[in-house]
């Protein structure tokens, strides 16, 4: 199943069908598909990846945007499956390259994005509203969408119809049978694409080790009312800006129980005034408050609705978990309930903020230690029913971590697919499609794209290693001045530090050395700055390493006069 693929991938024959994932293949995130023939390209999704705590000053990761770069041209459309940020947090920095890229969507997934792309500036995108059952054409492409039920409304499948073969494309997507807004997903629109014909099924992998079947939504709301009865203070409520589902069941909760609600954070408050206006989301009478009216209420009759249920620093739970806000404070008593899932990799994160909370006296609920969250992604018994509904000729799992990728391509062998055609692909994979067989053909360029501030792409490993160092082992300067006429130390050298034993008599020992070999390299005859910086890079680190086990950033600055 898995492959080498480590090759340049050939040029690409008339009418044979290239899929080429640029991201979410081995992540969680960063989300995106290429597909193309004859010279077009079709794009499904374009999200983000968060970045981890080794990433330090990064606040988004892109998919392999590089790739497209000297294709923009050739790119027909842009298909996003659904709102969630690592399916469409990207877009904003495609359309950068070129605005009149068409994109095809949901109606609540074009509002999200379309109150993205004015935060970006970016006025002039080309919009168009699809929704379940609509066939359109572009270019050498024909879509056909499903609908899908998953964590947010209007979320669709998509079968991308070609003159090479036909792929079904899921996005994410379970199969709750009693979903809270009735949609459920398109089985027997998938056992009508699949009598016809589908070649290639990409589908979600995120719960392909679960087994059984994913719990209904509407499961929860026995624990989720019990939390509310339950509560005696404060009720702080964290889950993703998009869960609108979720929200409606708090807001309905938050109306039974007689207490004002209050969203925080300014993805949440976006989107859920976008799905609101909408008609997704419906507010019960007056209950909504403003942030600046909390502290009119009683802490047992607001309910506060926030960002940061993966423990995101600058979050509104973080900031609270710290008492850095400035409006919400946590006091014994009050409850927080996580109401989302944990993404793998923000384990850490999560828990620090538990912690926190935990120390300032609240109860929290989370996924943990109660039946508070229901998954958006089909667990296992769902993947069978997909393949044996579909009976694709090839598989290629997308949407998951390695281990997720390959237990989805094992439950469609299991289904009958040959294991050969049953592709554990990765980010960069070329996957060439004809004649009804899937075959790997080389790889192109996938790397991180790192987001910092305003900066895209100028962010590299090297300077993420320098920032890890400067993070946990702390920062050296050396300065020293030498007369290279004279072959003589004339100043210095001065020694300063930042998060590393700033004391000043920690540096008398080194001052020492670095002296002395700076002399050494002057009488030999050394009269490059360079080399002598190199001298005290030197003589600092074999300090450093012997002295204390650590293993600072060294600026040896050398000057000659």
């Amino acid at each position: 199943m898995t492959h080498d693929g480590s090759k340049t991938p050939p040029a690409l024959d008339p009418d044979t069908l290239r899929v080429i994932p640029l991201g979410g293949l081995g992540d969680v995130g960063r989300n995106m598909t290429c597909f193309e023939l004859n010279g077009k390209i079709l794009i499904v999704d374009c999200g983000v990846l968060f970045p981890e705590e080794s990433q330090p000053g990064v606040d988004l990761i892109l998919p392999g945007l590089d790739y497209l770069a000297d294709r923009l041209d050739d790119v027909v459309a842009l298909v996003l499956t659904h709102g969630h940020e690592d399916h469409i947090g990207g877009v904003p920095y495609l359309l950068r390259q070129r605005q009149d890229i068409p994109v095809y969507g949901s109606r609540l997934t074009l509002a999200f994005v379309e109150a993205k792309l004015r935060e970006h500036r970016l006025r002039d995108a080309v919009l168009h509203t699809v929704a379940e059952g609509e066939r359109v054409d572009v270019d050498e492409f024909g879509l056909e969408f499903f609908a899908v039920t998953h964590s947010i409304p209007d979320a669709l499948a998509v079968v991308v119809r070609t003159s090479a073969g036909s792929v079904l494309h899921t996005g994410d997507f379970k199969m709750d049978q009693l979903p809270l807004d009735g949609r459920i997903t398109d089985l027997r629109g998938f056992a009508r694409a699949g009598a016809e014909g589908i070649d290639l099924v990409m589908a979600d992998s995120t719960n392909a080790e679960v087994k059984g079947f994913t719990p209904l939504e509407r499961d929860i709301l026995p624990n989720l009312e019990r939390v509310f009865a339950e509560a005696t203070g404060k009720l702080v409520v964290a889950c993703f800006a998009s869960h609108v589902h979720r929200v409606q069941e708090i807001l309905d909760l938050a109306a039974r129980h007689g207490r004002k609600v209050c969203y925080v954070g300014r993805s949440m408050v976006r989107n859920m005034a976008v799905a609101r206006d909408l008609g997704y989301l419906h507010v019960p009478g007056d209950i909504l408050i403003e942030l600046s009216q909390l502290n009119d209420y009683p802490d047992d009759r607001v309910v506060v609705v926030c960002t940061g249920s993966q423990g995101e620093p600058l979050a509104a739970l973080s900031r609270i978990a710290n008492r850095d806000h400035p409006v919400i404070g946590i006091n014994p008593g009050d409850t927080v309930l996580f109401a989302s899932s944990l993404i793998p990799g923000n384990e850490n994160s999560v828990y620090r903020v538990v912690n926190g909370l935990t120390r300032l006296g609240a109860r929290v609920v989370h996924r943990g230690n109660a039946f508070v969250h229901v998954s958006g992604h089909s667990a296992s018994g769902e993947l069978l029913y997909l393949y044996n509904i579909v009976q694709p000729g090839n598989v290629m799992p997308i949407h998951g971590e390695e281990r997720h990728l390959v237990a989805n391509a094992e439950l469609a062998v299991a289904t009958g697919v040959p294991r050969e055609r049953a592709i554990v692909a990765h980010d960069g994979d070329v996957v060439d499609l004809r004649d009804g067989v899937a075959k790997p053909v080389g790889r192109v360029d996938a790397s991180y794209i790192f987001v910092d501030g305003s900066t895209v792409g100028d962010v590299s490993e090297s300077s993420l290693t320098d920032r890890r160092i400067l993070g946990e082992e702390g920062f050296i300067s050396i300065v020293a001045a030498v007369d290279l006429r004279k072959g003589e130390v004339v100043a210095g050298p001065d020694v300063s530090a930042r998060g590393f034993l700033e004391a000043p008599t920690v540096f008398d020992d080194v001052t020492t050395k670095i002296a002395a070999a700076l002399d050494a390299a002057l009488a030999e005859g050394v009269d490059d700055e360079h080399r002598l910086q190199q001298v005290v890079r030197r003589t600092v680190g074999q300090w450093v390493s012997s002295t204390y086990r650590r293993r600072p950033m060294i600026v040896p600055v050398v000057i000659a006069v």
